[in-house]
This record gives C-alpha cells, structure tokens and sequence, in this order.
C-alpha cells in the first residue's frame, strides 16, 4: 500500500478538479511531507502515474488571464473504487513498517458509512490481538538480563495502546460522534468531492481537514 497514493487520490476527490499545485499545497498543509514522506516531486508522480493507469482524467489548460499553462486532474470511476480500497486497507490493516497508511486512512475516515468505519476498525483490532499474541512469547522467554526485552516489550505496549485507542474510536462511532458518508446522504462509492455535501456540483470543495501535526521546533545556528 502506498500512503502518497491514498492521498493523492483522497486529495483529487476531495477538490473535485485540481492541478499538481492545489494538490501538492493541500497535502504539504496536512504535514505529509512529515508523516508520510510526501514531497512536491512524489505528489507530480503520484499524478501522472494515477492519469496513466486510469485512475485519474488529465484536462491540459491552455494559457490564459487567470495563469500559465497547467495540467487539471479530476477522477475516474476507477480512481474512486482504488481510494476506497486503500481507504479500507489503510483502516482494517496493522502495518508496524508504515504508520502513515493509518495517519492518512484516519484523513478520510469521514468518506466511509458508519456501520463499513466500525467494521473496518474491528478488523483492526483482530490484527493488532494477532501482532500482540506473535510477540508476547518473545517476551516471556527472553532472559530477564536481556536488553532485548525493552524492544519486545515496547512493541507489546504498542500493541495494547492501539488497541484501547481502537476501542474508543469505535465507542465515538457508534455514539453518532462525527458526520459520516451515510449521514450526508452520499454513499461511499458516490461521485461527490470529498468532504463536499452529497448532490455537489463536479468541481465543488469544502474546506479540508488539516493533518497538521505540531511542527518540529527548529533552534537556530547563529
């Protein structure tokens, strides 16, 4: 699975149409370029690899008033059922080598219906139970002098830290917490941009969801 692909697409479907620019600025705004690695060169990428394989349509604008020359991207059926996909992917799956598939998945958790969200993330909990059960006898057999323990331990407090976390995001769900796909009135496979309310215009946006961690505080050399 690949996080810049989730939001690359996410991020086409959310503006509706968008050139490289609007995409690229929207998903640096989130802090991807932190937490998933995403850079200005990837996002271009991501674009013309995803018009290529069908997932995305590519409209060439020619220059005018409003600016020079640009590539628009809107997306395609296909590029709507590969989003959901990795969405669902990026929710159900444990990946200990990529986070960021989570980080991204949670950025559009709200495209999904409740009821798929909720089902999505009981699948999770089975797989962080199934890392957690691989690792815990590790753990007990190791020597108590063994500085590996502190590894193993720590991906078993990982694991149940998940877990619980898991299990109160569910909770939120099933209290109603959060404006889900099936509340809009628009189902998950829908054309609607994302995050657009259902029967939207093609073209339409609303304001998107910021990832944006807390940035790094930088000290100065001088």
């Amino acid at each position: 699975m690949s996080a810049t692909r989730l939001l690359v697409l996410g991020g086409v479907r959310r503006f509706g149409r968008a050139h490289g620019y609007e995409v690229r600025r929207e998903l640096i705004s989130w802090g991807s370029d932190e937490w998933a690695h995403v850079n200005p060169g990837s996002v271009y990428h991501a674009l013309r690899q995803l018009a290529k394989e069908g997932m995305l349509r590519a409209h060439e604008v020619e220059e005018s008033d409003a600016g020079p020359p640009h590539t628009d991207y809107e997306i395609t059926d296909a590029g709507r059922a590969e989003f959901l996909r990795l969405l669902r992917c990026a929710l159900a799956t444990v990946d200990v080598r990529h986070p960021e598939m989570l980080t991204a998945g949670l950025g559009f958790l709200t495209e999904l219906p409740r009821v798929e969200a909720v089902r999505l993330l009981r699948e999770r909990l089975e797989g962080l139970a199934g890392w957690r059960s691989s690792v815990a006898p590790h753990l007990d057999a190791r020597d108590p002098d063994d500085h590996l323990r502190e590894l193993l331990g720590w991906w078993v407090h990982s694991a149940d830290s998940a877990a619980d976390w898991t299990r109160r995001l569910i909770g939120r769900l099933e209290s109603g917490a959060y404006v889900m796909a099936d509340d809009r009135g628009s189902p998950a496979s829908g054309s609607s941009p994302a995050g657009a309310p259902a029967g939207s215009p093609p073209g339409s946006s609303a304001a998107p969801v910021s990832l944006q961690p807390p940035r790094r505080r930088r000290t100065s050399t001088k």
